[in-house]
């Protein structure tokens, strides 16, 4: 977990980083005071012993005092990043980087902007640890990497993925991101409203194979809290990003973020089977209708058959009318297993995908939002404990 301390005399500051860690999984602590301490033991003994990652040095303090800290956190205590509030300037920017200082943060800065410069300090916090052979108790394993999938398209998967990615990052601000993997036809920037940089073809290539920091540069930030990475511009550059770039990929975010959720082409090519290799849940995703249906079943026949389904499966219908001829039953009696989420056909989701605002972020009451939630909190860390949990895994009589 995330533990994050700040030093500064200026309470409209102190309540600003406050705010940008809500939902970061990150305790904050603080102390009011327009000096610093000798030495970062004496800083570390605030803490009591809890983890610190980033130490954020804020206005009202001497900058020398700052530069001094900051040079002795750097030689004793290299894993843990070190922000300063002042002004990026010749005259701060050169020696904050010869003391080691991660990041300068205008001091009037808005909360989002605090947000972003805090998680990035974070994760350049987990790499140093891990660099150094660290280990520290309670430092969370790789994170869950979702793929949502379905044999067949038009299924409402890019928006079922993008709903579950803005509803996640409720639960873990900033440690959540979506990967576009449809790579020929992805629609994920569109329906987050996003105009990305750089793709998925940069992230596989060059320095951000090796360095997670690079590859954290190539996302796109959501204003709900989340990164995304997106499907390449043109879909010709599929050709050169193998299977095995699209698993170390995925491994690489899995490192640095709580949920990966994989947003992936329809059918079960390369790319999509390097994904489950990959996957601790897959979203099966199913319209209401035949061919969609006898598609999933046959899909999920033909991963079981080579050992490729994940432990934990989670079945979503979408498009469910009940004058469309079929019933629940129907469709659970040809799939062979339960449907764990039902969503309701619906105008407010379509609409929400044309507008590139997903239906989760923007507060919905709409049914089919609710349902979106209910997929949501399957992905809770409680959620094995729950004794209910047996009751979606049932077995179905054929």
């Amino acid at each position: 977990m995330s533990r994050f301390l700040v030093i500064t005399p200026n309470a409209d500051f102190e309540r600003r980083v406050r705010q940008a860690t809500d939902g970061m999984h990150g305790e904050v602590q603080s102390i009011a005071a327009d000096y610093l301490p000798p030495s970062p033991d004496d800083v570390l003994r605030v803490l009591s012993g809890e983890l610190l990652e980033v130490l954020v040095l804020g206005p009202g303090l001497a900058l020398d005092d700052a530069f001094r800290l900051a040079s002795l956190f750097d030689l004793q205590y290299p894993e843990i990043s070190v922000v300063l509030a002042a002004d990026d300037h010749a005259q701060t920017a050169l020696p904050a980087m010869r003391a080691g200082i991660r990041d300068l943060l205008p001091p009037d800065s808005g909360v989002d902007t605090i947000r972003i410069l805090l998680e990035r300090a974070s994760l350049a916090a987990a790499g140093r640890r891990r660099g150094l052979g660290a280990t520290v108790e309670g430092e969370r394993p790789g994170g869950r990497i979702i793929a949502v999938m379905s044999p067949k398209g038009g299924v409402g998967k890019t928006t079922i993925s993008t709903n579950l990615a803005v509803g996640l990052g409720k639960l873990a601000g900033m440690g959540v991101v979506v990967a576009d993997l449809d790579l020929q036809f992805g629609d994920v920037a569109s329906g987050l409203l996003l105009e990305p940089q750089k793709t998925i073809a940069d992230a596989v290539t060059g320095a951000a194979v090796q360095d997670s920091m690079v590859l954290k540069s190539y996302l796109s930030v959501h204003p709900a809290g989340i990164y995304a990475l997106c499907a390449p511009h043109n879909p010709t550059q599929i050709e050169h990003i193998s299977a095995d770039q699209v698993g170390h990929l995925l491994e690489q975010l899995a490192n640095e973020f709580q949920y990966v959720v994989v947003d992936t082409a329809p059918g079960l090519g390369e790319h999509v089977l390097a994904t489950l290799e990959r996957a601790t849940d897959v979203v099966w995703v199913c319209g209401m209708d035949i061919p969609s249906i006898k598609g999933l079943r046959t899909g999920l026949d033909v991963l079981d058959e080579i050992g490729l389904l994940p432990r934990h499966r989670h079945v979503v219908l979408n498009f469910a009318d009940r004058r469309s001829g079929l019933s629940l039953a129907d469709v659970e009696a040809t799939i062979g297993c339960p449907v764990d989420v039902t969503l309701p056909r619906s105008r407010a989701l379509p609409f929400s995908t044309n507008k590139g605002i997903p239906l989760l972020q923007d507060g919905s009451k709409d049914a089919a939002a609710k349902g979106l939630r209910k997929l949501v909190d399957r992905f809770k860390p409680d959620w094995e404990a729950r004794p209910h949990k047996q009751l979606h895994r049932r077995a179905v009589v054929q």
